[in-house]
Parts: C-alpha cells; structure tokens; sequence
C-alpha cells in the first residue's frame, strides 16, 4: 500500500478523540470516509497532516514515517489536504492562490498545471482575476481542490467537497476526482451525500466513536445494513 496508518490516536485536551485508527490507501484508489458528525473523520484528516498532533500512533507514505512532522513538511513528502472550510485567501487572486499553491512534483510523481486546472473548471478561468474572497462557495471549493492539486500530491484528502454546491456542479467534481485517480494519485474523500461517495469511490471506511467500524468493497458496504443502521443512520 502507498499509505497507511496505524493506531493512531489524538486528543483536543483531554478529550480522547481517535482510538488507535488504521486504514491503507493504494495508489490510484478512492476511499470514501463515512460516519456521523462526531465521528473523528476531519479530525483523522487532520492528525494525519499534523494539524491536530497525534497522540501516539504511525503515519507512512511509501514507508517513511510521517506522525509528529510539522504540516509544511508532510505536504512536502507528498500529501495535500482540502478542508471543509476552503481557506482560500481571500484577498489574492485566483491566479495568485494557484501561483501559491504551485511546487515541482516529486521525483517520479504526477505533474499538473494551471492550465489543467481551468479545463476542469473554465468557470475558474473566466474569474482568474477576481479575489478568492469574491467568489461563491463553489468556485471556492474548486480553486481549492485546484491549489492543492498544484502542490502535486501523490495523495489528496478531501473533506466535504459538495457540501453546499449545486448538483451541476457537483456531477463536475465527481468527474474531477476520478480523472485525479486515474492519473495515479490517491483520494481519500470525507463526505455526507452517501449516493456520491459510493459512486466515486471504490472502497469505504466507515467511522464511529473515533475508530474504523467497517472497511471494504463499496458493494459489500451496499449490502451490509446493519452497519448502515447502526453507524450512518440510513436503510
């Protein structure tokens, strides 16, 4: 696997919030991260990039252990990170966030550029010279899935990227993720709308109480009921 975790726990204070996580991603795959709000899904995200420090626990991409580096310096091995919040900034330009989020591909790694950028969204494009600040949610949520794709990751975490956007423009991200893997970079995608995260991805983890409870196939996650009932709410 290109990336794992093991036992990974963090804590806000005294609150104990991942209890000993693992989970492995494979190069070019989709997992989708599922669980109700409190489950620990953007707070695994972040403990990962070193936002939240782990507790105690290990984090390897292609082997090199990551957990208790500083996040400037896990970006740099490889890994890029899309908030929930978006946190464009917002007094520079569109082009200027691109330029910002804009570093060499590692050796061997993917390439991507401004110009494949405005390809997946011409909308962007068309507001490259307007403030981040200025934009809808949705064009902001596109340049900064754009900004960290320019980071040339070789695996992307992406938290709630629908959330709030119109259909038409979620159908553009779903297309977008895959064309991401298809190119050999790994998504792991937090998300609420389960019809998308079982269209785009191909393997599920589910999340409760601050630790995986399911991981598999998206089809034995349709069939598993029980598990859905129990940690997502849903029938």
């Amino acid at each position: 696997m290109l990336f794992a975790v093991s036992a990974l726990h963090a804590h806000y204070g005294k609150s104990h919030v991942l209890h000993g996580v693992d989970l492995a991603v494979g190069q070019g795959e989709i997992v989708a991260l599922l669980g109700r709000n409190g489950s620990g899904r953007s707070t695994l995200l972040k403990a990962i990039m070193g936002i939240v420090p782990p507790s105690s626990g290990s984090v390897r991409l292609d082997g090199a252990e990551l957990a208790g580096l500083r996040p400037y310096r896990i970006c740099r091995h490889g890994l890029s990170y899309v908030p929930e919040e978006r946190l464009v900034f917002s007094h520079l330009t569109v082009e200027e966030n691109f330029r910002i989020g804009a570093k060499p591909a590692l050796s061997g790694g993917v390439s991507w550029s401004v110009e494949q950028m405005y390809g997946f969204f011409p909308r962007l494009h068309e507001r490259r010279a307007t403030p981040a600040g200025k934009l809808s949610g949705g064009e902001q949520q596109m340049l900064t899935i754009c900004r960290s794709l320019l980071g040339n990751p070789r695996i992307i975490f992406i938290d709630e990227p629908t959330e709030g956007l119109a259909p038409l423009i979620v159908d553009v991200v779903m297309r977008v993720i895959g064309e991401i893997a298809a190119k050999g970079v790994s998504v792991v995608l937090v998300e609420q709308k389960l019809t998308f995260a079982l269209n785009v991805a191909k393997r599920v983890l589910v999340m409760g109480h601050g630790s995986i409870v399911f991981a598999g196939g998206t089809a034995a996650f349709r069939a598993d009921t029980a598990v859905q009932e129990r940690w997502l709410g849903v029938s």
